[in-house]
């Protein structure tokens, strides 16, 4: 099976986006930021391109030089992409790393890539990196975006800005466009880490051509007016939002920062955007409130509801089918409409034109209700090794439970043994001191070895199952399961654990005990047992293992740590078809053997999303 999207965009860079989209649009309000309750400050594209020249020549006063690693530990906000367009512009290569990392993870990062400059966001991110900058001796500036992390930094970013000020001459600022200018289709970008199965991060490669064609195809592909606003809230370490970001940008669309997720249905109020870009955590929250309202009424509101959600399916299927509804139809559908389902669309602001969602699936129901509600939910696919759009539903070419045609210049097809390869501009360029890695992912070809199986129907890409051992949350987060599972079993009463988690809110894990320590200790407190099932079902046995597993989780981050810990009374074994013969576990197999087990972890009301 092979699709392909249509002609790839021309090369271009990402300094050229940056430049002409300059030169195209004069908004006043460019970025947003909040400020207070229902305060938004504006970023013009002006002070956008007086700004980003300073920083860029602030940075080569301080020595930092063309191709030199520039890190970004940062939340969502301005300054992100400032910093970033800024180091774009001096031809300088950024390392995002996620805000929400432990600072024990953060010097790998910082050594692997050589970074020698990091710009930080705050005191708490400040202090991770004041607390293992021993660790990382190529380090030579941290620079703060807050005026209160000064004391934990070198310089701050308004110091940065006042050196390049300094010489910010009409000669200085030429040189600066002419030089940003020439950067290269590919030159290196950016090198973002991701989990590997070993655990060790991987540094992916992306030139300035890999950006640009993405950007480019998938502004070919969905429609944008020229007063968009955006909301852009996903991490933009996330090369999700990171393009997105840029996509926004390249069209003239208003950018509204939100630095906190859990500020994501206030500030919808507030920015009232017209496109928003999730993982699908988002929409399950949505649609898991819409339900929580309906049950919680009274009877004849839930039965408006149920009503006017069947309604509008049948709507949906009609227009679906490539048919316009009418009639009786098309009247019932306006009732629900006003009865119910403005009420949805009121939380999102009343503008909302397109969500987009990626990182990770998003359940055909989600989707299908969101699109019988006249809330339209374009969802793609790609990885951080694919700039990262591979493929995504669009205005024109819409089928829900598939992410849409490749998109222009993008490859597909499918192996023989049902994985997913794509081939195109969009790949990144390899692995960060990882040629063996880049050998293993990029065939002789060229074609990119997603680990997804999919399928090819009509042009369209269904995902059905991954072939990584990566656990996909429903956030879009990456996790390595077998480092983790390995530090659990260290522990003496653990005997196995497994990690389960792939498109789901938050990891959990399945520990079987080690049975001869476990036995010893409940026996040593005078605990009476029939059975291990009995000993198993016992709080002080739970509060023990719940103990000890927990103490083995350190250095890890919130996303990566498991929420809830069941206890399994046999061993995993090769006979049971648990395990491989090289007592490798089946987690697809565990997944499903323990489906009433796993399921009953992410059932209660108190659980935490990841």
């Amino acid at each position: 099976m092979y699709a392909r999207g249509g002609e790839r965009p021309p090369v271009g860079t990402l300094t050229r986006l940056f430049f002409e989209s300059l030169e195209r649009f004069d908004r006043p309000d460019a970025l947003q930021y909040r400020v207070g309750v229902n305060s938004w400050r504006p970023i013009s594209h002006r002070t956008l391109r007086e700004r980003v020249r300073r920083i860029a020549l602030g940075l080569r006063e301080l020595g930092v030089a063309r191709g030199d690693r520039v890190a970004i530990l940062s939340e969502n906000r301005p300054e992100w992409a400032l910093a970033d367009w800024g180091c774009l512009t001096g031809g300088m290569t950024d390392v995002p790393i996620y805000p929400t990392l432990p600072a024990e993870q953060i010097p790998y990062i910082l050594v692997d890539s050589g970074a020698s400059v990091i710009f930080v966001s705050n005191t708490t991110q400040a202090e991770k990196v004041a607390s293992v900058r021993g660790q990382v001796p190529a380090l030579r500036l941290v620079i703060a975006f807050d005026d209160a992390a000064r004391g934990l930094a070198d310089l701050t970013l308004a110091d940065v800005e006042a050196r390049g000020a300094a010489i910010d001459t009409p000669a200085a600022a030429e040189a600066w466009e002419r030089d940003a200018r020439a950067v290269q289709p590919d030159d290196l970008a950016t090198i973002i880490y991701t989990s590997g199965t070993t655990g060790a991060p991987k540094g992916v490669m992306l030139t300035h051509d890999n950006f640009w064609s993405n950007v480019c195809a998938t502004s070919d592909v969905i429609p944008m007016g020229t007063d968009e606003v955006a909301l852009s809230f996903l991490p933009l370490s996330h090369i999700f939002e990171r393009t997105g970001d840029y996509w926004f940008f390249a069209t003239g669309t208003s950018i509204a920062y939100v630095e906190s997720f859990d500020l994501v249905p206030i500030c919808m109020q507030e920015v009232r955007p017209t496109i928003a870009m999730s993982v699908p955590r988002l929409y399950e929250k949505m649609y898991a409130r819409v339900l929580e309202n309906a049950l919680s009424g009274g009877a004849i509101k839930k039965r408006i509801f149920f009503w006017a959600r069947a309604v509008a399916e049948r709507w949906a299927n009609v227009r679906l089918a490539g048919r316009e509804p009418s009639g009786f139809l098309a009247m019932q559908y306006a009732l629900a409409q006003k009865l119910v389902f403005s009420k949805l669309k009121a939380r999102t602001g009343g503008r909302l034109r397109y969500f987009v969602s990626g990182g990770a699936p998003l359940a055909t129901e989600i989707n299908l209700f969101f699109y019988a509600a006249g809330l339209t939910i374009l969802e793609g696919y790609g990885l951080t090794e694919t700039s990262p759009v591979i493929g995504v539903n669009t205005p024109e070419h819409f089928r829900i439970g598939t992410i849409g045609h490749p998109v222009n210049g993008v490859e597909v097809q499918i192996a023989s043994d049902g994985e997913i390869l794509t081939r195109g501009p969009h790949v990144m360029q390899g692995y960060w001191n990882k040629p063996e890695a880049t050998a293993e992912a990029i065939d002789a070809d060229g074609w990119f070895h997603t680990g997804d199986i999919g399928v090819i129907e009509d042009d369209y890409l269904r995902i059905t199952d991954r072939k990584k051992d990566i656990i996909v949350t429903a956030n879009g987060k990456n996790i390595a399961p077998q480092p983790i599972e390995n530090l659990i079993k260290t522990n003496k009463y653990v005997s196995q654990a497994v990690m389960i988690g792939d498109r789901r809110k938050f990891p959990v894990v399945l520990v079987v005990p080690n049975y001869d320590n476990l036995e010893k200790w409940a026996g040593a407190r005078g605990i009476i047992w029939t059975d291990r099932a009995q000993l198993l079902q016992m709080p002080t046995i739970q509060a023990k293992m719940d103990k000890e597993v927990r103490g083995q989780l350190t250095g890890l981050a919130s996303f990566e740590t498991p929420k809830k810990i069941a206890l399994l009374e046999h061993d995993f074994s090769v006979e049971s078809g648990e395990m491989t013969p090289t007592l490798k576990v089946k987690r697809r197999v565990v997944d499903e053997r323990y489906k009433p087990v796993i399921d009953a972890l992410f059932t209660d009301t108190d659980t935490a999303t990841a």
